[in-house]
């Protein structure tokens, strides 16, 4: 497994076939507040890519490019919050999304464990420490520690796909889950609108 950190955009010769696996890193939970640090990506090969932003740096063309090929699918884990905050700050709409815990919510309804540790845990055997979460992503230099937690956040989401993805044809969950998705960029502008804590649809 190799971490590549590059500057406010991946290179112009970087290619991915299919899918990739995508997450980020902000200085808070308050996406119009704490702004976007960093996008980590896999292409399912073992590796990441990092790419990290110097404050107001957001042109990313290449990135750009990458989000809104609508053929390459992009797989998160809490996408709400990720196509959210890529929104704000690169000015994308996502295309072609994938979201584990979704997924994870439909299916695993024996569990109130949604999260990445837990879902790597149970489907795939392999522990994966969330120390770094909370730690300053602003940095000018993040640390090495920093790099592998952020990776770590991808690095298995293709494979948690495949589990999840068997799950969903065996409870008869796909098409709900399909419509999930499709809803979902509404569900995003509903949060940037200020709803993110209304359900809309309550009597």
């Amino acid at each position: 497994m190799t971490n590549f950190l590059h500057k406010n955009d991946l290179p112009s010769d970087l290619n991915f076939i299919d899918s990739i696996a995508i997450d980020s890193e902000t200085m808070g939970l308050n996406i119009l507040r704490d702004r976007l640090c960093l996008v980590q990506i896999s292409g399912g090969d073992g590796n990441a890519h990092l790419v990290q932003f110097e404050p107001g740096n957001y042109e990313a063309p290449n990135l750009k490019r990458l989000l809104t090929d609508e053929k390459i699918q992009k797989i998160f884990h809490f996408a709400r919050f990720d196509i959210a905050a890529l929104r704000v700050y690169l000015g994308v709409e996502v295309q072609n999304i994938y979201c584990t815990k979704i997924a994870s919510r439909l299916v695993r309804t024996y569990s109130d464990s949604h999260g990445l540790k837990a879902l790597c845990e149970e489907l795939l055997g392999i522990e994966i420490s969330k120390k770094q979460q909370s730690s300053d992503w602003g940095h000018y230099e993040i640390t090495d520690k920093q790099k592998n937690y952020a990776a770590a956040d991808v690095l298995h989401l293709h494979n948690l796909k495949l589990k999840l993805d068997e799950m969903l044809k065996r409870e008869g969950r796909k098409e709900i889950f399909k419509a999930c998705l499709e809803f979902l960029p509404t569900r995003v502008r509903l949060d940037l609108q200020g709803f993110g804590n209304l359900d809309v649809f309550a009597h």
